[in-house]
């Protein structure tokens, strides 16, 4: 069987491979989150405002510090992941907290066979859809899980970054989405002694991702770029602002994020 045909099962084993680090990394700071320190940034705070009694479904997880950011700020959060590993630690996590949060382990676009019922928003952020070969099956799990008048909320790292190499010294892949992108490196945390893990991701454009949500027929109400990251998680950084990180010899000159929000 050919790897891209059997990517599901190669990315389960590099994050379930992940997991191990990431729950004892820095970069999570498990400790600091179990005391209250929400996980959450500024840019998809912003486009979720007050989520106090709203259910939220959050696709592509991990182990569930965002969702339980959310469920400590009112809402009633269901997280879902492809990795056993991080639901089991979601769902710990949840018990050791004490919110009102579920997780369900699944791979994206087999959600419709685990879960039935729709929610007031549905979010997801920071390096999910480029695990996700096709978008159009993405964006119709996210118009089945939205309620009517029920808002997307969706946070991802710029497709120019996924342009660069490692250093961000020369292009080398397509901006559009073409041939699935095989790679074997240690994860984006401060360990220096991670295992390489192999795994299968693609491009997608920006042009991709607002066609497949328009032709759901969402109604796209917000759109933003970004010239930083919030996270240090990749190859010569600087922070040039509390949690604000750009390429040193870049500048401001590349977008690294964008934002978006949309209706059903």
């Amino acid at each position: 069987m050919k790897k891209v045909e059997n990517y599901i099962a190669i990315n389960k084993e590099s994050w379930n491979n992940r997991t191990d680090v990431h729950v004892k990394s820095d970069f999570y700071d498990l400790d600091g989150f179990i005391n209250g320190k929400s996980s959450l940034n500024s840019i998809e705070l912003e486009l979720l405002g007050d989520v106090s009694g709203k259910s939220i479904l959050h696709l592509q997880c991990h182990f569930g510090q965002d969702s339980l950011s959310l469920s400590r700020m009112g809402a009633k959060v269901t997280g879902i992941d492809l990795s056993d590993k991080a639901i089991k630690v979601a769902k710990e996590l949840t018990e050791k907290l004490n919110v009102d949060a579920e997780f369900i382990c699944c791979d994206l676009y087999d959600l419709p066979n685990h879960l039935n019922k729709t929610f007031d928003i549905v979010f997801t952020s920071y390096g999910t859809i480029g695990w996700l070969p096709d978008l159009d099956k993405w964006a119709a799990v996210v118009s089945q899980f939205l309620k009517p008048e029920g808002k997307f909320v969706f946070a991802e790292f710029h497709p120019v970054v996924w342009m660069f190499d490692d250093a961000f010294e020369k292009i080398e892949y397509n901006y559009f989405k073409s041939e699935a992108i095989e790679t074997l490196e240690g994860s984006y945390t401060e360990s220096t002694t991670d295992a390489k893990q192999q795994f299968i991701t693609w491009n997608h454009s920006l042009s991709e991702v607002l066609s497949s949500l328009l032709k759901q027929g969402l109604q796209i109400n917000s759109f933003n770029e970004y010239d930083y990251s919030p996270y240090n998680c990749f190859q010569n950084t600087i922070e040039f602002e509390p949690n604000k990180f750009r390429i040193e010899h870049l500048g401001n000159n590349i977008p690294m994020v964008y934002s978006l929000t949309a209706t059903k």
